[in-house]
């Protein structure tokens, strides 16, 4: 299983901090959004777009339940990975740790850029990250096993607080 695994809305920085910690650990790096545009052959926005949400939520549990058999691995998941009873099942049972990057709309939105590439934030980007990001934080937090508030954190300072609490 994961040595540990990253939850957080869009822009919190799962990937960059996941990445990073992979690194510095030595061990392999997966985030479930990049392996379902290998897998799938496609961009995420795009699937979303032809093939709907939904599909994309099948191939997005596809994906988790097939990383969470990899040994010793960082493991970042999309924003909405984790929100389906049947992920939240799989993660509770897990044991892997979880941490939750909580970050502000303040410093998310510059890091996303609410471009045409994020689907769930057409319209009015902000609004809507804001409604995703309130809807999705009791879920995120009934996960986490730490909660790391990354706001004022540097990359460096948030891979070493997850080493710390491992």
């Amino acid at each position: 299983m994961p040595r540990l695994i990253l939850i957080g809305p869009p822009g919190c920085g799962k990937s960059t901090v996941g990445a990073a910690i992979a690194n510095k650990l030595s061990i392999e790096f997966i985030d479930t959004d990049s392996a379902i545009e290998i897998s799938y052959g496609h961009k995420i926005s795009d699937i979303f777009v032809d093939k709907g949400e939904d599909f994309f939520r099948d191939l997005e549990f596809t994906a988790l339940t097939q990383s969470l058999s990899v040994k010793d691995c960082v493991l970042s998941l999309g924003g909405g990975a984790p929100i389906a009873s049947r992920a939240q099942n799989l993660l509770k049972s897990s044991q892997t740790p979880v941490f939750f990057l909580d970050v502000s709309l303040a410093v998310a939105a510059p890091r996303v850029g609410f471009n045409r590439d994020r689907p769930l934030l057409l319209g009015n980007p902000r609004a809507q990250w804001q409604s995703l990001a309130e809807t999705r934080r009791p879920i995120y937090e009934s996960l986490a096993s730490y909660v790391i508030k990354v706001d004022a954190m540097s990359v460096k300072e948030v891979v070493d607080a997850i080493e710390a609490k491992l």
